[in-house]
């Protein structure tokens, strides 16, 4: 096995942790590891990372659901809302050039930390059960388009999902992380479909990784809660944008030729 896949690998830990605990960053991680540690192609990167993330995912929430952090009926109305985006942006992302993709993606990245690092209006504290009325309007109109910029990029989830939650329905922020999994889990489904139309996975190397990160996933499952919200969010802010920064500067050589056709 080369050293880099190895590598790799060990990193994939860090994937389900991050999406055990903060019910998202699965992707921001995923991609760039995938892209620059594996050597894998970004369009190639984008797809496995929502076939790991998915499948993380889907372990990850099964935990949280067993201690009462998981809104079913407002995840699920996210969820499918969140589908029919993540389809639709998974169909554009197969025909876009790498580079922008890459571009897009770090620039997701830089506004999901940006967010994080400023951190949300407090809200109350609320109940572990579903509010006797669900802002359906606005939960399927925020799911669709968070679903569109999860499908076209990869990423952009369980950050977009879990503020999203918690302003529209008042979700405490463990609730939110638990119900973000779902969507996630949902809308990475839809996307991954529509970009296997155009893309081809080395499968053996997925699944390994995506062995590794359901393993990370319940260390932060455990890990959920214990840490300080308000340090734990800025903390992995501050290596998200550093994370951005880093593939800012590794594709915009690239991107500038391609946009002025030299």
């Amino acid at each position: 096995m080369e050293p880099q896949l190895v590598v790799a690998l060990a990193l994939a830990v860090l994937v389900g942790v991050s999406l055990g605990m903060l019910g998202g960053g699965g992707s921001i991680l995923t991609v760039p590891i995938l892209t620059y540690v594996a050597g894998f192609e970004p369009q190639q990167a984008i797809s496995a990372s929502l076939f790991i993330v998915g499948v993380t995912s889907v372990v990850s929430v099964l935990h949280h659901a067993r201690a009462g952090r998981v809104r079913w009926q407002t995840g699920f109305i996210f969820g499918v809302a969140g589908k029919a985006g993540a389809f639709a942006g998974g169909i554009v992302g197969g025909y876009i050039p790498g580079t922008i993709l890459m571009v897009l993606f770090a620039a997701m990245m830089v506004a999901t930390a940006t967010a994080m690092i400023r951190g949300r209006k407090k809200v109350p504290a609320g109940s572990l059960h579903e509010p006797a009325k669900l802002p359906v309007v606005p939960i399927i109109r925020d799911g669709f388009f968070v679903g569109i910029a999860a499908g076209l990029v990869g990423a952009g989830g369980g950050f977009l999902i879990v503020p999203a939650l918690t302003l529209l329905g008042g979700l405490p922020i463990a609730v939110a992380v638990g119900t973000s999994l779902l969507v996630i889990a949902m809308q990475s489904s839809a996307g991954l479909v529509a970009h296997l139309l155009t893309v081809d996975l080395p499968w053996p190397t997925v699944l390994a990784f995506t062995g590794i990160a359901i393993a990370g996933s319940f260390v932060g499952a455990a890990l959920a809660g214990r840490i300080p919200e308000p340090a734990l969010r800025r903390g992995f802010g501050i290596f998200v944008l550093a994370m951005g920064a880093f593939v800012l500067v590794q594709e915009i050589p690239q991107l500038i030729p391609l946009m002025t056709g030299a």
